[in-house]
């Protein structure tokens, strides 16, 4: 078959290519702790969808630097006791999605929560104020600014995080058997939650983004989801004498350098035609995590939706209770 990247065995072993910041694990450590210095509070409104079956709530908490971070939650009413539940996280510049999307869950048993990324396309809040460029896109937010702690996707990862802190404390919640699932940016979150929350139980990334930015750029396939690196070079670095820098700097939100941290089971999605995450990218990350896994694979499809991924994922939840 036709192939864009390594050949599937090559991608068994891949061990990645961007560089790891050397004080990568304080970094984390520090950020994880100024998350959890926040708690688990969060403001319920009832929303005006509803339906028999569900309690619908527009949910909202206070992330890093006193961002308001907006989430959708639906919780079954047909079940009684402590549920499992699932965090849903979209993708790139999208929004959480209407409540149908979590009814399936619902339906099911489960407490079900969706957040919108600050500053993207729904209504959470991006209030951190960063030095230098934010030129097309948020990768590169806060690359420019000295203080690492301003990476815009450091703070989507705490973020993604804190909800499923919030999530978990939730007294109809059994905090034992919670998971998190997402497709591109929403499963590069999923990573991400993982490796920031080790009570996590399942996660299930779908074509996870945000993984080994060097290999993309490498492979040239920086114009899609990534294209922003390209254009950082080009308009902040053309001669690349910072690249290394940058790369390095960018290191703190790859998830191929979080994914040791994971303890949850993890179920990857993967299309070994996908030119947008290639698939070498993804398998960067998965290749580091330590704890039970497996990826299930699509020789033929790319960053797309993926045949019957929806209902494998469901099932692969389901073993939680």
């Amino acid at each position: 078959m036709p192939m864009i990247d390594m050949p599937l065995e090559k991608l068994y072993v891949y061990e990645g290519m961007n560089e790891r910041p050397a004080d990568m694990e304080a970094y984390w450590d520090r950020a994880v702790a100024q998350m959890d210095a926040l708690g688990t509070a969060c403001r319920l409104t009832p929303a005006a969808f509803q339906v028999e079956g569900a309690q619908c709530y527009e949910m909202y908490f206070t992330g890093v630097g006193g961002a308001r971070i907006h989430c959708r939650l639906a919780k079954p009413t047909k079940y009684q006791g402590k549920r499992p539940a699932v965090c849903l996280y979209h993708g790139y510049t999208g929004n959480c999605g209407p409540f149908s999307t979590l009814l399936r869950w619902a339906a099911a048993g489960y407490v079900a929560a969706a957040m919108d990324c600050r500053g993207q396309g729904g209504s959470s809040e991006d209030t951190v104020v960063v030095k230098g460029n934010t030129h097309h896109g948020h990768i590169i937010r806060g690359l420019d600014d000295p203080d690492p702690d301003k990476l815009y996707f450091r703070n989507v990862f705490l973020d993604a995080a804190q909800m499923a802190r919030i999530v978990m404390a939730m007294d109809d919640v059994d905090e034992t058997r919670v998971g998190a699932t997402g497709g591109s940016q929403g499963g590069g979150l999923t990573l991400a939650c993982a490796a920031l929350t080790p009570t996590l139980n399942r996660a299930a990334p779908m074509v996870p983004f945000l993984c080994d930015y060097r290999r993309v750029w490498d492979m040239d396939l920086d114009v899609a989801a990534y294209a922003e690196l390209r254009e950082h070079f080009r308009h902040f670095d053309p001669r690349h004498e910072r690249e290394k820098a940058i790369f390095t700097k960018l290191g703190y939100i790859d998830n191929q350098h979080l994914a040791h941290r994971i303890r949850a089971e993890v179920k990857m999605f993967t299309g070994l035609m996908d030119t947008i995450c290639p698939p070498s990218t993804q398998f960067a990350a998965y290749n580091r995590i330590t704890s039970k896994k497996s990826v299930v694979i699509y020789p033929d499809f790319g960053h797309e939706n993926l045949p019957d991924s929806d209902d494998i994922c469901m099932s692969f939840m389901e073993e939680m209770k």
